[in-house]
């Protein structure tokens, strides 16, 4: 009998346990939202600022999302991730958004769904960050780690999020 009563109360443990434990990210109920991640440009290696190709592919940005109504933009504050995200910003006129250093990044991805529910956020990030991020919002496998790398990543009110993988500007600019 003690046997079947630990047992039930196994059970309980981790049912109570893993329905309280989701760490997947969903949208407000009905809604869909898109968060479109992207990897910021091409940066020089001494001063971290945007190459020339860089400055390409920023300027390529706008067209790659041309589809995509952005409605909000963030970045870290690194000057290659503003760099990149400026000709968008200009071209949409919205502020974007800068993020401080070591923020906690589970929230920084609930707060790009649940602020923008049912709307499209972009977020030009680095590799750390991006991998955070992605996986926080539900993503599976590789993350968009590479120059022009492009996940919609669409996250709905229930199940697995949707990603469409693109890219934007020239393979590689020098």
């Amino acid at each position: 009998m003690k046997t079947a009563k630990h047992l039930l109360l196994f059970f309980v443990t981790c049912v109570v346990l893993a329905s309280g434990c989701s760490t997947q990210i969903v949208s407000k109920d009905g809604m869909t939202t898109t968060v479109v991640l992207i990897r910021h440009a091409e940066k020089t290696a001494v001063t971290k600022v945007l190459t020339e190709g860089g400055q390409k592919r920023a300027a390529a940005l706008p067209d790659a999302v041309s589809d995509l109504d952005i409605a909000a933009i963030y970045a870290p504050n690194l000057i290659r991730n503003i760099d990149t995200a400026k000709p968008l910003a200009k071209q949409n006129n919205i502020e974007i958004t800068i993020i401080e250093d070591n923020p906690d990044w589970k929230a920084i991805s609930q707060r790009l769904v649940s602020e923008h529910s049912g709307k499209t956020v972009l977020w030009v990030g680095n590799r750390g960050n991006l991998i955070k991020i992605y996986s926080h919002l539900g993503g599976t496998g590789e993350p968009p780690l590479e120059y022009g790398d492009l996940y919609i990543v669409h996250v709905a009110d229930h199940g697995d999020p949707k990603v469409i993988k693109r890219h934007f500007g020239s393979t590689y600019y020098r």
